[in-house]
């Protein structure tokens, strides 16, 4: 969608290397025998399903705590003082390149998405994100873009990224963006930039990346610098090199997600999810209206 953050396919995208076995090509290539079983055993193995619901345990808020607030909360919560002692021990032990390195695998993709819709009741938060739009140029908060509607949510850095998740919601806004029968259902993108500066590239070029990407889209195009540092982990974002699709329901939950290479079931996975989440909600409405009360969401029993 924007060449500006162009990354080399060959560097994210590197194809099964021919490795040959002669031990004098093998010196060549500075790749040992042992490494090449191992690399080609593990393209063997089969991706597992994701195995917990993402997010956040707190529902999102758009109003921003100041430092102090934060480090409060940090103080008098235990758990989360120690969760964030987890992830620094983790994050040292993380080499610079190594998301880049796990591209080789699977293009960078460490699980296959589900095939039916998180349960309500297990379902976690999506986090606030804060950005810009593409249309105006007003500061946006995700929690309030989000509530009240059914989303499919990408969250971007690069150009292969950004073509991850359009494969992933192809048939879905090919079926149900600007629908009128679905007037609930929005796609929103997060070109989500940390690196300051490649925060500062993107927002030179935002007049060429408002030229490449549909009207239609901007109002819900954010471009974000936030510091997603202590919320990566929780909501998935195991790569900053790949693309990743979250379902957020219209109470902020994320009720299904995907990430990497869309294989057709996922993308087929996500439309029939997306679909299932809308019918529930124009029931819910309904049902409001005719009661006159609002109307609560029943569990739904596992699997479906």
């Amino acid at each position: 969608m924007f060449s500006v953050l162009r990354q080399p396919a060959r560097t994210l995208y590197r194809p099964a290397r021919a490795y040959v076995t002669q031990k004098n090509e093998s010196a060549e290539v500075g790749t040992s025998t042992t490494e090449v079983a191992a690399e080609e055993s593990e393209e063997k193995k089969e991706l597992p399903m994701l195995q917990r619901p993402l997010g956040v345990k707190e529902p999102p808020s758009s109003l921003r705590k100041s430092w102090g607030e934060s480090q409060y909360e940090t103080i008098i919560d235990k758990g989360k003082l120690i969760d964030q002692r987890k992830h620094l021990v983790k994050q040292i032990g993380k080499g610079y390149y190594e998301d880049l390195i796990n591209t080789r695998h699977w293009g960078g993709k460490t699980w296959i998405a589900p095939k039916t819709v998180i349960r309500e009741d297990k379902a976690l938060y999506f986090p606030d994100i804060v950005g810009k739009s593409l249309d105006k140029g007003a500061e946006v908060h995700t929690t309030d873009l989000l509530r009240g509607k059914i989303s499919t949510v990408g969250i971007l850095g690069t150009q292969i990224s950004d073509e991850h998740i359009r494969y992933f919601v192809l048939p879905t806004n090919e079926a149900l963006f600007q629908n009128p029968e679905y007037p609930e259902y929005q796609h929103v993108l997060i070109n989500l930039q940390e690196n300051y500066l490649r925060s500062m590239l993107v927002n030179l070029f935002t007049s060429r990346l408002r030229k490449s990407t549909p009207p239609e889209l901007h109002p819900t195009y954010l471009l974000s610098s936030q510091d997603m540092e202590y919320q990566r982990e929780a909501i998935g974002l195991d790569n900053k090199h790949i693309g990743y699709v979250y379902l957020v329901d219209e109470n902020l939950k994320i009720r299904w997600a995907g990430g990497g290479d869309a294989k057709v079931e996922e993308s087929e996975a996500l439309l029939r999810c997306t679909k299932v989440l809308l019918e529930r909600l124009q029931q819910k409405k309904a049902g409001s209206k005719k009661s006159g009360k609002p109307a609560k969401e029943k569990p739904t029993p596992p699997g479906s």
